[in-house]
């Protein structure tokens, strides 16, 4: 979806590779998420860690039957005796079908033969960051390409599009957008253009009325 929009594609190229701080307000909730779903059904995965970043306290595995991302927090890590994981180690673990996308719930084994050690990856990516500007408002995913990266969000006809990068999902704990799903956002201007800042799911806090 939306090969072949070349001003999406031009505007999409000043986002490629940025990579937001994330904030200690996200480790807490996914950390709740973790100690608070005993009672889910957990199913398990087998995939390929995407990255994980120790800083921020969590990353990704891209599962191998195509599904979403799954988010590896790093809680669910040291609670079963990992300390870090390596972009490109298989893994199995058991998830859950979390409200922001598929979340690590127990890691049931690791295998670091075919993981980079960060000595042979390059420099980190360009950090490019955006400031709110505006209220926390509630937007529809006009469409979001997993594969590439990022979307755009809609406040309906005669509203200018708003940007969303695949790392700002993450550094809010979402693995993905569905088309049509609504979110609640704060965005601000970006170098081409609105570009969202914070995301939240719809449910998330007092959720302001829709438009």
């Amino acid at each position: 979806m939306g090969a072949g929009n070349t001003p999406k594609d031009q505007q999409a190229d000043i986002f490629d590779g940025v990579e937001d701080s994330h904030s200690a307000s996200t480790n807490s909730d996914v950390e709740n998420n973790l100690t608070n779903s005993d009672e889910l059904d957990a199913f398990e995965v087998s995939g390929t860690i995407k990255w994980f970043d120790v800083s921020k306290g969590f990353g990704f595995i891209v599962p191998d039957d195509g599904t979403s991302d799954v988010l590896l927090h790093v809680t669910c890590l040291r609670r079963d005796g990992y300390q870090t994981a390596y972009e490109g180690a298989r893994i199995v673990c058991e998830a859950l079908n979390r409200p922001g996308g598929l979340q690590a719930f127990r890691i049931l084994s690791m295998d670091e033969t075919t993981a980079r050690h960060p000595s042979q990856m390059g420099e980190t990516r360009t950090h490019v960051s955006v400031e709110a500007t505006s209220q926390m408002v509630r937007l529809q995913v006009k469409w979001f390409n997993r594969v590439r990266g990022f979307g755009f969000l809609s406040a309906g006809e005669g509203h200018p599009d708003v940007f969303i990068h695949m790392e700002t999902l993450r550094r809010f704990g979402f693995a993905e957008l569905r088309p049509g799903q609504f979110v609640l956002v704060r965005y601000g201007e970006g170098p081409k253009g609105l570009m969202v800042a914070e995301i939240r799911p719809e449910d998330w806090g007092d959720a302001p009325a829709s438009h």
